[in-house]
């Protein structure tokens, strides 16, 4: 009778002892469950405030923006604000015409830069064009390769400044940089010269920024090369509103595919923008 009886109390224990062991794993089970939900939680289930610190050289000012708003810049907010992953986008603009990229390296010096990239989530920049402008009008008689090597360098190391700069203020700020595009395509399409250099930059730019963590570029050539619709100002250098409009597509695009889900949720984006934006 005594063996018999610690014959079932030992099975007994057996089967608690399993039992335990499965809800252990069932449990640890549903923990693992939760976390990959929690990975695979969808953007737009906390929307975003964001600010973002749009600066460099006329593309950003708005030069050639028929409203005088901002260039590339308003057409980007209002996308951001009618995507369901961002609740707010605050937007500084500290472009300036004419601006090369040893200019805006010292811009980017000044405090009320600083303070703004201090508390960036992002910082969009556009630079080189004006670089590469100062050669062209130097040498527009006699356009050769060999013109823009010193150049370039000085661009190269201006932009490394440039990033550094940024990342010393904000080293969690994502650093959008966009490319350089060919205004000379349409109305001088016989001066190939052009497009080789702007490719040679742009190349450089993006080999530059694989060295810097949390930095995108954004290709923009494309927009006005594969298009029989005229996307420059009358100037036939700096976009029109279509023009503006495009990059700002474009921009939006990566921000939306790449750079957002960087970004952390935070309650409430840093100021309201609308002082900073120079004339």
């Amino acid at each position: 009778m005594i063996k018999k009886f610690t014959f079932i109390f030992l099975i007994m224990l057996l089967l608690a002892s399993c039992s335990s062991s499965n809800n252990s794993e069932i449990i640890h089970s549903e923990k693992k469950s939760k976390l990959a939900l929690k990975e695979d939680i969808p953007l737009d289930f906390f929307p975003r405030n964001i600010t973002v610190a749009a600066v460099g050289d006329s593309l950003t000012q708005g030069v050639g923006d028929s409203t005088e708003r901002g260039g590339y810049v308003p057409y980007l907010e209002m996308s951001l604000e009618k995507d369901k992953s961002v609740q707010d986008a605050v937007f500084y603009n500290f472009g300036v015409r004419g601006n090369r990229s040893d200019q805006l390296l010292k811009k980017l010096g000044t405090e009320e830069v600083k303070d703004v990239v201090k508390s960036a989530d992002a910082v969009i920049i556009t630079i080189g064009g004006n670089d590469v402008m100062k050669v062209v009008r130097e040498n527009f008689s006699n356009l050769k390769l060999r013109a823009f090597t010193k150049e370039k360098k000085n661009y190269e190391q201006n932009l490394i400044d440039v990033l550094d700069a940024i990342k010393e203020v904000n080293p969690n700020s994502k650093i959008v940089l966009i490319g350089l595009y060919n205004p000379f395509l349409k109305w001088f399409s016989e001066i190939t010269e052009i497009n080789e250099i702007l490719e040679d930059w742009n190349g450089t730019s993006q080999a530059i920024l694989k060295n810097y963590p949390g930095t995108y570029f954004v290709e923009i050539d494309d927009i006005f090369e594969n298009t029989d619709d005229n996307l420059l100002y009358t100037d036939y250098f700096h976009p029109n509103d279509k023009g503006y409009e495009l990059i700002a597509g474009r921009v939006h695009q990566i921000l939306t595919e790449e750079v957002l889900k960087e970004i952390p949720y935070k309650r409430k984006a840093e100021g309201n923008g609308e002082k900073m934006i120079e004339r």
